[in-house]
């Protein structure tokens, strides 16, 4: 632990302990960051791409070190073990799914924008299903705080397009429900739809069929789908 202090990027470089510590003294406080820096996001993507194949049970930190070829006790120097580091999973990719949201757009296409970002992405989905399934009374799946904000929903009631009967947490649940299924039931995608759940066919099918559920809230026709890059 005292080494990995002295040196926390040293695991990743192949080289002698000896060559590890003498390099490190002679590089200057702003590579070593850099080198730190790298290291916790690598720790963080690999500790991603587990957590969403296994979930927080089933992820062990020396599978997750050994996807990045670093010292698993790096996992506890960066992010005070296992728990951190799926906090911090859960605070980085929360904060890149809010770049999906655009509260400019009607809520109908932000809710197709959402259906292709998690098709093409699906592990914070699974990750999300993992936590929910598997949920352990002494290490409940607790979300960033400002990663399911109403704020958005509540002032799109307030323009009209949900409707005063409609509570915006509802419509929310609804909308992640609907997201969900599209990664969460490839079997039952098969089924109904004779359509491969993971292919673009499907995609565009049941984004668009989204929107122009979405679109009947407020009494509107559905039209032209708007940009869906994100």
């Amino acid at each position: 632990m005292t080494t990995a202090r002295r040196s926390p990027a040293s695991p990743v470089e192949p080289t002698s302990a000896h060559t590890t510590e003498g390099a490190a003294r002679r590089r200057r406080p702003e590579e070593r960051r850099r080198d730190a820096d790298r290291t916790r996001g690598e720790l963080v993507q690999a500790a991603f791409d587990e957590f969403a194949a296994r979930g927080y049970a089933g992820a062990r930190v020396q599978d997750i070190a050994a996807r990045t070829g670093v010292d698993k006790q790096l996992i506890s120097y960066y992010f005070d073990g296992k728990d951190g580091l799926y906090q911090e999973v859960l605070r980085t990719q929360f904060a890149r799914d809010a770049a999906v949201n655009d509260p400019n757009l009607p809520l109908e296409d932000n809710a197709a924008r959402y259906v292709r970002h998690a098709l093409a992405d699906p592990r914070l989905t699974r990750l999300l299903l993992w936590a929910g399934l598997s949920e352990d009374p002494d290490h409940p799946a607790t979300l960033p705080p400002a990663s399911l904000d109403l704020t958005s929903m509540t002032a799109r009631r307030e323009r009209g397009e949900i409707p005063d009967d409609l509570d915006p947490a509802v419509v929310l649940l609804v909308m992640i429900g609907a997201v969900t299924a599209a990664v969460a039931l490839p079997h039952v995608i098969r089924a109904i739809f004779d359509l491969d759940p993971n292919g673009p066919d499907f995609e565009n099918h049941y984004a668009e069929q989204l929107r122009a559920l979405l679109a009947h809230l407020h009494g509107r026709q559905s039209g032209p789908s708007a940009p869906t890059g994100y």
